[in-house]
């Protein structure tokens, strides 16, 4: 993991965001469970203002105000969960792909398992919108952030996207 210098806390509709930067972007975005117990904090002034751009460009999301992240990332990840994660970016608001059209993409046609562990793996969910990747039948497959598939389900409702 990446040295993180700020962290800020944000209250949404699908609970509290913590939004962890470094000097260079987002380095996590976790959907904490409410039991959770985070504080704010800033070491550099450049990844709190960072984290406050994240802050607002996701309460921009959430109000609908926002359809595409435009703030810088810093994670790291092998050379396959870089591309997984690359392409699961190119998802448009309100669109989705599956995991075996990821695979496809990223010249692993058969690679429909790993792109599953990579799109789970994901440090910075929503600005990277791994919500977008559903089974190839439309189904929802799961979510580890926040409160599982019921947080995926509330961020493609947030977006119009059907499921099943």
């Amino acid at each position: 993991m990446k040295e993180i210098a700020a962290r800020r806390l944000l209250p949404t509709p699908i609970g509290l965001i913590s939004i962890a930067t470094t000097e260079k972007g987002v380095a996590a975005l976790d959907i904490l469970r409410p039991e959770a117990s985070l504080a704010e904090f800033s070491a550099s002034d450049s990844a709190r203002e960072i984290a406050e751009l994240a802050a607002g460009q996701l309460r921009e999301y959430f109000d609908q105000d926002r359809t595409k992240f435009e703030v810088p990332i810093d994670v790291g990840g092998t050379q396959f969960q870089e591309a997984v994660w690359s392409e699961i970016s190119k998802i448009g608001f309100g669109k989705t792909l599956s995991y075996g059209q990821i695979a496809e993409r990223i010249g692993r046609p058969k690679g429909s398992r790993p792109v599953g562990g990579a799109v789970g793996a994901n440090p910075v969910p929503i600005i990277v919108p791994c919500h977008r990747v559903m089974g190839s039948s439309g189904k929802i497959t799961g979510y580890s952030g926040g409160e599982g598939i019921a947080t995926k389900i509330q961020l493609l409702d947030l977006e119009g996207i059907a499921h099943k």
